[in-house]
């Protein structure tokens, strides 16, 4: 169990209402509203979820992403790629730490969403359209 969910204030129910999050003892919960009852989903479920997701589209494109990261870092040597490697390989273990507020907002923005349905499955993630050739 999770004590922070990782994508507060972009999960969805699947009447595309943000879920609100609560702790059930040191546990974090994503709370979607079922008429008079309040269901509690484990965030980390629904966490682990969205961050294989995410390794999987980053795994896809491995090369370009590694590429993009160092270059943003500032980085070109081999000792940084392998350690950016290696991160991404973790990625989905980074359950529990939640996103900045600025990188919520952002995300926000964009319109990044996940839609989860009453069990807690990922049923959806809305993603911003982009080219992957832009970059």
């Amino acid at each position: 169990m999770s004590k922070a969910a990782m994508f507060a204030g972009l999960v969805m129910d699947e009447n595309e209402r943000v879920v609100d999050v609560a702790w059930v003892g040191a546990d974090a919960c994503y709370v979607i509203d079922d008429g008079d009852f309040l269901r509690h989903i484990d965030a980390e479920y629904v966490d682990r979820q969205v961050l294989r997701f995410f390794k999987e589209q980053v795994m896809a494109h491995k090369d370009i992403a590694v590429r993009q990261m160092l270059q943003l870092l500032g980085k070109d040597d081999i000792f940084s790629k392998t350690a950016l490697e290696f991160q991404l390989q973790k990625m989905d273990e980074m359950v529990g730490e939640p996103l900045p507020p600025q990188a919520v907002e952002m995300l926000q923005g964009l319109g990044f969403r996940i839609q989860i349905d009453y069990h807690g499955d990922v049923i959806d993630i809305h993603m911003p359209e982009e080219d992957i050739g832009d970059y």
